[in-house]
């Protein structure tokens, strides 16, 4: 059996660049769909030139070479190509497309470039006249009012014969031999390749993405895009429609997060959330049950807004949540699913224990795969271990020594907890819009009920005053309206009916001994309110 090893040391010859023009323009390589396009600017593509010139190292090509039937790109940066003269065995470049393509650009000159396109950087000259050096480049991208002859000699007649004994009709004998000895550099110049041959997707979609981490990262969804690729429908596009669908609920960070997305595609079809998993599945199997996929996010995100108050993909603890929860709520047609009483209670409770636990911060594939498999028994109304596993009971401890800082877990699921408790303006005692609020989730709709500068003044403080018993739902107009100062004097400046006042404070988990200005006491006793509120959650 062979080794991943022993597939990558399979000898290529290296290509000339000659040889490089010929197999690109005759089919025998091609670009994969899955790539993305030229990024390369002008500046890039003539230091490539004269890294050539000089002898530097350039990287190696890694091509791939299968009976796997791909959809390739026609394109090569601003070029058309021919039909490929034959179909097996398929070389596809998976890392060194931007040096092809600018090798191709700047030296080929029997494709005329797609006129739509008027990128100048295929347009690269050698300097005569500049001093050699091994730091600066002796090459040049020039618009054509830029060049000045002799001084500058295109690079796109080195192999072109007759162009070239052409352009050098004419020329002083010490800058042709000059250019002689140019041209001569990139015709005995040869490009370094390794070959891979594998029909085993899993391997190649590793490699492909770890290549790419030297560069632009590239993940796995281009790879699934071309296992999955047919006329009618493409992968990546459809995530991009699934974005959009998504954008008015607030989700549309799910289209962001490609990893998220293959791992909900292929627990929703497969059972399974791992890549290699949906990998396997066949290309016809994917495109026909798509739908499944799309109802299952809507119908998860559905249930997280209306049940839990996570308005945004930055709002969960976790982004693996929606994994199982795609699971459950997908279905085969345009029908949303039902869920009853039971099916909701164990949902909930399974969300609360798993974002109060941190529960996927540890063997999360593991985790994940539990719990998707109890999500399919809890949809099919048989006995389901969803939310039964070892967990915590919260204590005040958490909520006093914990600090608010956003983006950690424990810090959105106390956010979370505020929300369900629908918590009201502290100036009017109005209702706080949470859809907007927490869709733009940011520290600025937050701040503390002991105020900072108040606190200071405190001699004997035993908690800190960024922990979490001391921050509520609290817009940056209200906290400055309150001002730095004790809760006793701020008081005043809130509504002052006292049965708002108390309703106010009831929505935050507090009682009106916030007033007494004891920092302490009151930590104590808000950590208590916040604890007893998420174990009823829990339980």
């Amino acid at each position: 059996m062979k080794t991943l090893n022993s597939i990558l040391a399979a000898p290529m010859d290296d290509f000339s660049i000659r040889q490089l023009l010929s197999h690109v323009k005759d089919g025998l390589l091609r670009i994969p769909t899955f790539q993305r396009g030229f990024v390369w600017d002008a500046e890039k593509v003539a230091f490539l030139m004269d890294s050539i010139y000089k002898g530097y190292p350039i990287g190696s090509l890694l091509i791939w070479r299968t009976r796997e039937q791909l959809d390739y790109d026609r394109k090569l940066g601003p070029f058309v190509l021919p039909t490929p003269k034959k179909e097996y065995p398929i070389d596809y470049l998976l890392d060194g497309q931007q040096r092809v393509t600018s090798i191709f650009g700047v030296f080929q000159t029997e494709i005329q470039q797609d006129e739509r396109d008027s990128s100048d950087w295929m347009n690269i000259y050698f300097d005569l006249y500049a001093k050699s050096d091994a730091q600066e480049s002796q090459f040049v991208a020039l618009a054509p009012d830029q060049v000045e002859s002799p001084r500058h000699f295109p690079l796109k007649l080195f192999f072109n014969v007759g162009g070239f004994g052409k352009a050098m009709r004419g020329l002083p004998e010490d800058l042709a031999l000059q250019i002689d000895a140019v041209q001569t550099k990139f015709t005995e110049a040869r490009i370094p390749a390794e070959l891979l041959t594998t029909d085993d997707k899993t391997t190649v979609a590793i490699v492909f993405e770890r290549v790419n981490r030297r560069g632009v990262p590239l993940d796995t969804l281009q790879l699934l895009t071309a296992w999955t690729w047919s006329q009618e429908f493409h992968l990546q596009k459809q995530f991009e429609n699934l974005t959009l669908d998504l954008k008015p609920f607030g989700f549309q960070d799910v289209g962001d997060d490609s990893n998220l997305l293959i791992r909900c595609c292929s627990a929703v079809l497969a059972g399974n959330a791992s890549t290699d998993t949906l990998m396997k599945l066949n290309g016809a199997s994917v495109r026909s049950r798509f739908n499944e996929v799309e109802s299952g996010l809507k119908g998860a995100v559905d249930f997280l807004r209306n049940n839990l108050h996570v308005y945004s993909l930055e709002n969960l603890p976790s982004p693996s949540i929606l994994i199982p929860l795609a699971v459950f709520f997908a279905t085969p047609n345009e029908s949303q699913l039902r869920v009853n009483h039971t099916q909701k209670s164990a949902i909930i409770r399974w969300f609360w224990r798993t974002c109060f636990n941190r529960r996927y911060n540890s063997q999360p594939a593991k985790t994940i795969q539990s719990d998707i498999e109890s999500m399919l028994k809890l949809k099919a109304n048989e006995p389901s271990n969803l939310g039964i596993f070892p967990y915590n009971q919260a204590t005040p401890e958490w909520f006093k020594l914990e600090q608010f800082r956003v983006g950690t877990v424990f810090t959105k699921t106390f956010v979370l907890l505020l929300a369900q408790k629908k918590p009201l303006t502290f100036i009017s005692g109005s209702p706080i819009s949470l859809a907007s609020t927490l869709k733009s989730y940011n520290k600025n709709e937050f701040h503390h009920l002991y105020p900072k500068s108040f606190v200071k003044t405190l001699s004997n403080p035993s908690y800190d005053v960024n922990c979490l018993a001391n921050i509520s739902f609290m817009s940056r107009v209200d906290n400055n309206t309150l001002g730095g100062v004790a809760p006793s004097v701020y008081r005043a400046k809130m509504e002052p009916k006292p049965e708002v006042q108390f309703k106010i404070l009831s929505h935050a988990f507090c009682y009106p001994t916030i007033f007494n200005d004891d920092f302490n006491a009151f930590i104590d006793e808000r950590a208590t309110l916040l604890a007893n509120e998420a174990n009823r959650l829990m339980n």
